[in-house]
């Protein structure tokens, strides 16, 4: 199975660094963007198998990101980190609490979904 890449945009990078080994072994390989209009440039230029969104990015933000990927007719997967349960962003596939050990078993669990049903991935499942 090929590696999956996943833009990480505003998600502490010292986190995402000190996860690097677990995310490797998992088989994803992740760039960060510093800000949106970063992301955009990397989204242009890359191949990204899923977008993972900080909570550390404001809300329209977030939407304006998700809008453009959606008008791209792209595919990719959005998943938002919110800091706090219950926390529901809209615009993006799922959203989750930030809790390391979940995002890899989400991630993996978003990405199944996507292959086994070759459809779009429902909005807003929370976890």
């Amino acid at each position: 199975m090929p590696p999956t890449v996943v833009l990480s945009v505003g998600v502490d990078y010292s986190v995402l660094a000190r996860q690097r080994p677990v995310w490797q072994s998992a088989g994803c390989y992740v760039t960060s963007a510093g800000s949106i209009r970063e992301a955009i440039v990397q989204l242009r230029d890359g191949d990204f198998d899923l977008i993972l969104l900080g909570h550390s990015i404001p809300i329209e933000s977030r939407e304006r990101l998700t809008f453009l990927i959606r008008a791209s007719r792209s595919q990719i997967p959005v998943v938002c980190v919110t800091d706090s349960p219950g926390g529901l962003d809209s615009s993006a596939d799922v959203t989750i609490c930030d809790e390391p050990g979940n995002l890899l078993q989400v991630i993996g669990e978003l990405l199944a979904k996507r292959v086994n049903t070759h459809t779009a991935i429902q909005p807003c499942e929370t976890r």
